[in-house]
C-alpha cells in the first residue's frame, strides 16, 4: 500500500465517482475507495473523517464542472450555461446525480457556483431577499428535468404511458398530440426561456 499526499484529494474523490458510476452509490464505501486509490482505509481518514466527508467532496467536485467558463457573460448566459451543463452532467454521470438533490452544497466548490448563480440573479435585478429563494426554484426545476431524463421519466417509452393512461380522461384525449414533446432539448430551451422571463419579465 501506498502513502497519500496532500495532493491527492482529487485522486480520492475520482475513485469515489468512478466507484458509483460503476456500480451504484450503494457500492460506495471508504474500504472500497481506498482499494481503488491503493491504500488502506484509514489512510483516508486524513481527507474525510468519514462517508458523508466523502460524498460532500463528491458533490462539490460534481458542481466545479457546472461553473461558466466565462465571467463576463451576460446573466442569463451565465444561468444557461450552468443550466446546459446540469443536464450534460446529469447524462455523464446518472448513478451519482441524485446527490445534488439531497445533500447541500459544503465545500468550496459547490459554494462557488451557487454564488455564481447569486450573482447572475442579483445582475438580473432580482431583489437581494428573494435571490436565495428564486435560485432554489432555478436550481430545482434545472435538476428535476435532467433527473427525470436520466431516470427514465421523460422517455420514449414514457410517451407511450402518457398517452394510454389518459385514454377515458378527457382533456388528456383533447391534447394526446402534445403530452410528449418530439424534441427534449427545445422543451429545456422553451422552459429556460420562461424562466428568464419570470426572473426579469422584458
Amino acid at each position: 500500500m501506498r502513502k497519500l499526499k496532500t495532493s491527492r484529494q482529487p485522486e480520492i474523490l475520482d475513485a469515489a465517482l468512478a466507484i458509483a458510476d460503476e456500480r451504484g452509490l450503494e457500492a460506495l464505501s471508504m474500504r472500497a475507495v481506498a482499494e481503488r486509490v491503493g491504500v488502506t482505509p484509514m489512510a483516508l481518514y486524513g481527507y474525510f473523517r468519514n462517508k458523508d466527508e466523502l460524498l460532500d467532496g463528491l458533490v462539490g467536485r460534481l458542481l466545479d464542472r457546472l461553473a461558466p467558463d466565462d465571467p463576463g457573460q451576460t446573466w442569463q448566459e451565465r444561468l444557461g450555461a450552468i443550466a446546459w451543463a446540469t443536464r450534460r452532467l446529469a447524462r455523464e454521470h446518472p448513478s451519482v446525480f441524485p446527490l445534488l438533490l439531497l445533500r447541500t452544497s459544503a465545500t468550496p466548490d459547490g459554494v462557488q457556483v451557487v454564488d455564481q448563480l447569486y450573482q447572475a440573479l442579483l445582475d438580473a435585478g432580482v431583489p437581494e431577499a428573494d435571490v436565495p429563494r428564486v435560485e432554489r426554484l432555478v436550481s430545482t426545476f434545472v435538476m428535476g428535468f435532467a433527473l427525470s431524463e436520466v431516470s427514465g421519466r421523460f422517455s420514449d417509452a414514457s410517451r407511450d404511458i402518457r398517452l394510454s393512461r389518459g385514454a377515458d380522461a378527457p382533456a388528456h384525449r383533447r391534447l394526446a398530440e402534445h403530452l410528449t414533446p418530439d424534441d427534449w432539448d427545445a422543451e429545456f430551451a422553451a422552459d429556460l426561456a420562461d424562466l428568464m422571463r419570470i426572473i426579469r419579465p422584458v
